[in-house]
């Protein structure tokens, strides 16, 4: 039996696949490479160029793998650029996703671990958020992966499929042995974006908004660091192979930092101010966002092991030192 990793060439989906190798799983990944690096998959699994949307190379990797898991990352992130392409982004996170089930319903998988979002709740109005809040995104990224979530559920219902639904908060940081990384050279995520910027790959960055309601001005997140998120990921799995219930659950600590918190994380793991702009508020962006992250720990039993942004962020920099040595090769 092997396990189908969609996106396994990305971000987060290689760090999937480190540990499920580490762990002796059977491991194949589909990835089209738009984003991903073939480099970047761990040569214990088996790579497959290709698409999600195509159901007749999906149906061919179940059988000729007996794959009886999924676990699902490939997708659009950029918030901003969803608002620009609301319709690419339900092609590739809705639609496509929509076909990926119903490979796997036809194919005869169980179990399904699909990458969601916090983005669900939109602009929450209270702090913490937990699973039972209202879903009310507020970018067409967020509307399309709850439309995922909504398909999952229902066909649950309906064929059988078990699945888990992981609503990441910001995700940050790279593996602890220097293996994987954020590697997408024009990522936004804030903490690569800072650290690009300290070692002089960007003039400068931007800090979008200052004037929301939080303690500095700035947006309020939950850094989650990869390797802590992925170990939810297969806590997650363990929890459907041993018969647990399908549902939703957030991923972070439940602590949220600034963006100049976070920028002064940056600065200090690199002992020197960086370039920043102040300026106007991004939209989709929503002043704040905290988890409410007792229910994956009391159901799936996991428990952080890199709670620190002292420790996310100086791996991070230490993964963007290793991508210009590499890169300079």
């Amino acid at each position: 039996m092997a396990i189908l990793v969609t996106g396994g060439a990305g971000y987060i989906g290689s760090h999937m696949v480190l540990a499920l190798a580490d762990q002796g799983f059977d491991v194949a990944v589909l990835d089209n490479l738009s984003t991903g690096f073939a480099w970047a998959v761990d040569p214990r699994a088996r790579l497959i160029t290709g698409d999600i949307g195509d159901q007749a190379l999906v149906a061919k990797i179940i059988q000729d793998h007996a794959v009886d898991a999924i676990v699902h990352f490939a997708g659009s992130i950029v918030v901003p650029d969803s608002v620009t392409d609301p319709l690419g982004y339900y092609l590739n996170n809705t639609v496509k996703s929509r076909a990926l089930m119903e490979s796997a319903v036809q194919g005869g998988v169980k179990n399904f671990i699909f990458s969601s979002t916090a983005a669900v709740y939109g602009n929450p109005e209270t702090q913490p958020v937990f699973e039972t809040a209202q879903p009310a995104p507020i970018s067409p990224y967020g509307t399309s992966k709850l439309m995922t979530e909504f398909m999952l559920r229902d066909s649950h219902v309906a064929y059988g499929l078990n699945y888990v639904a992981l609503r990441y908060f910001n995700v940050a940081g790279a593996d602890p042995r220097g293996r994987s990384g954020q590697s997408t050279p024009r990522a936004t995520h804030l903490i690569k974006v800072a650290c690009q910027t300290a070692l002089g790959q960007r003039k400068s960055m931007d800090v979008f908004g200052t004037d929301y309601d939080t303690p500095d001005g700035t947006c309020l997140r939950d850094y989650i660091h990869v390797s802590d998120l992925i170990a939810a990921h297969v806590k997650a799995l363990a929890h459907l192979r041993r018969g647990g219930e399908s549902g939703v659950f957030n991923c972070g600590y439940g602590r949220g930092y600034s963006v100049l918190e976070v920028i002064a994380a940056v600065e200090k793991a690199h002992g020197a101010p960086i370039n920043k702009m102040l300026g106007p508020r991004r939209a989709g962006d929503p002043a704040a966002i905290v988890a409410g992250a007792s229910r994956v720990r009391d159901i799936l039993g996991w428990a952080p092991a890199h709670d620190d942004l002292d420790e996310i962020v100086t791996s991070a920099l230490a993964w963007e030192k290793h991508l210009a040595r590499r890169n300079a090769a």
